[in-house]
């Protein structure tokens, strides 16, 4: 390091040996850089291969490997890095060439060590400044993609930062949300965050079991407990000791199941279905339901005390429609991993289709959303983008109409900019900051339109 905290710039020369290299070597240790001296591009071939030079400086003209294959191969290991081609005055045309393919200067003999050293710092800075806005977009993907979740609106965040201060702690924690809105993912996610993580997460979905083997799946059961039991078995609890155990659709659980699991996870004790012997466990609690709960235990049909047990802290996932912003990321998301899956090589998705998409209510939310990608890949063109044609025929008719807008010849442009402001409003459920997205204008300057235009007033 530096004395101002900045590492030091490695600068790899590769120059036969003679006064002016050495002199070029001298000038550029005297001017703080790390260098690495080789005479011959075969040894400066094995030193890309294998260091990670910010710079290099090399001869054009080399008996074994010359400057522009040294390039080519020290761009596919850092594509900025700061290369100076070195040659005579008949190489100028290959100066040029090496120029166009990355390399930051071309300089004839005798050196110009003044401007190497502007070279260097120039490109030196720039290769930094592409390596802090690579390492903030991989920031912004890890906390965009929490856990696998890749969203950006502001209730997603709220819900990242909620995730981020439950997990340090053994809360048990209720997610509610109506179906497909992605509480899974966020149960993934507290788990991932939490000191558990390198234990298992087990799922457990209470509503796809019948009523007579939930307990079982819940806690076990020993060899002989019912028929057909011809061997023990441990249940969620017992496979998710020391870490997380999800219990999804925990609405569905009946009363009398209710009762034990409330002792299970106040005490983390239980017996097994047919057993006596009284086992403990160390398991955090995650549950998530798209039901009332709240509703239930006025009805009657959902014990108060558990519901307080599991609801120590509440995160409410909203529904797709409620966070329109989030849907052009996800369609990016799906689009691409579907592409993978059934190698084709679709550029993503057309504008106008994802208009339509904007429009469309998603009642199933996300997993509605990814199945619609997934479908459209399968069936859609192997190269280039999605089309509005390639969206479900159900789909296309519930979405409102998003082009197509008819203006009449002598139509002033006042009167054309309120139909494009009225018609964008409708679009998306008077969300205004999603409007003005689409419209390519500040949210400022369209709740001024508004007013101007005597559109639905401001709230």
């Amino acid at each position: 390091m530096s004395a101002d905290n900045k590492p030091v710039a490695r600068v790899l020369v590769v120059l036969p040996e003679s006064a002016p290299t050495k002199e070029l070597v001298a000038f550029l240790e005297h001017q703080g850089f790390e260098v690495m001296w080789v005479r011959e591009g075969q040894i400066g071939y094995e030193i890309i291969d294998s260091e990670a030079p910010d710079a290099l400086i090399a001869d054009l003209r080399d008996s074994r490997i010359d400057g522009l294959r040294l390039l080519q191969v020290a761009r596919q290991r850092n594509s900025e890095i700061c290369a100076i081609l070195v040659g005579g005055p008949a190489e100028i045309e290959l100066g040029v060439e090496a120029m166009r393919m990355g390399a930051y200067d071309f300089q004839v003999q005798p050196l110009n060590l003044a401007k190497i050293r502007v070279v260097l710092d120039r490109g030196i800075s720039h290769q930094r400044l592409v390596g802090e806005v690579s390492n903030l977009q991989r920031r912004l993907d890890e906390r965009y993609r929490m856990g696998g979740i890749a969203r950006r609106s502001s209730r997603w965040q709220r819900i990242y930062s909620q995730i981020e201060q439950v997990a340090k702690s053994k809360a048990s924690v209720l997610i509610t949300g109506e179906t497909g809105t992605g509480k899974g993912e966020v149960a993934k996610a507290i788990h991932q965050q939490s000191r558990r993580r390198e234990n298992p997460f087990v799922e457990i979905n209470c509503g796809a079991l019948p009523e007579g083997i939930v307990e079982s799946e819940l806690f076990g059961h020993e060899k002989g407990a019912f028929t057909g039991a011809a061997t023990a078995r441990k249940g969620r609890f017992d496979l998710a000791d020391q870490g997380t155990l999800f219990l999804d659709e925990v609405g569905d659980l009946p009363l009398a199941t209710q009762v034990k699991l409330l002792r299970g996870i106040q005490s983390g004790e239980f017996e097994r279905v047919g057993g006596s012997q009284t086992r403990k466990v160390d398991v955090r609690i995650i549950a998530a339901t798209n039901r009332n709960l709240e509703e239930m235990v006025e009805q009657g049909t959902y014990r108060a005390d558990l519901f307080y047990r599991l609801k120590v802290v509440a995160i409410e996932v909203p529904p797709l429609r409620e966070c329109r912003e989030d849907i052009p990321m996800l369609v990016d998301v799906f689009t691409h991993q579907f592409s993978r899956e059934n190698g084709v090589q679709l550029t993503g998705v057309a504008p106008e289709a994802l208009d339509v998409m904007m429009a469309y209510e998603w009642p199933g939310n996300v997993r509605e959303l990814k199945n619609c990608i997934e479908g459209m890949v399968v069936m859609g063109p192997r190269q280039g983008s999605l089309k509005v044609g390639d969206i479900p025929r159900h789909i296309r008719k519930k979405a409102p109409e998003v082009s197509g807008l008819l203006f009449r010849p002598g139509m002033s442009l006042e009167e054309m900019e309120k139909v494009a402001i009225e018609e964008t409003l409708k679009v998306v459920n008077h969300d205004r900051r999603q409007a003005a997205r689409l419209l390519g204008i500040g949210l400022s300057t369209l709740y001024r339109k508004e007013k101007q235009y005597g559109l639905r007033p401001a709230d």
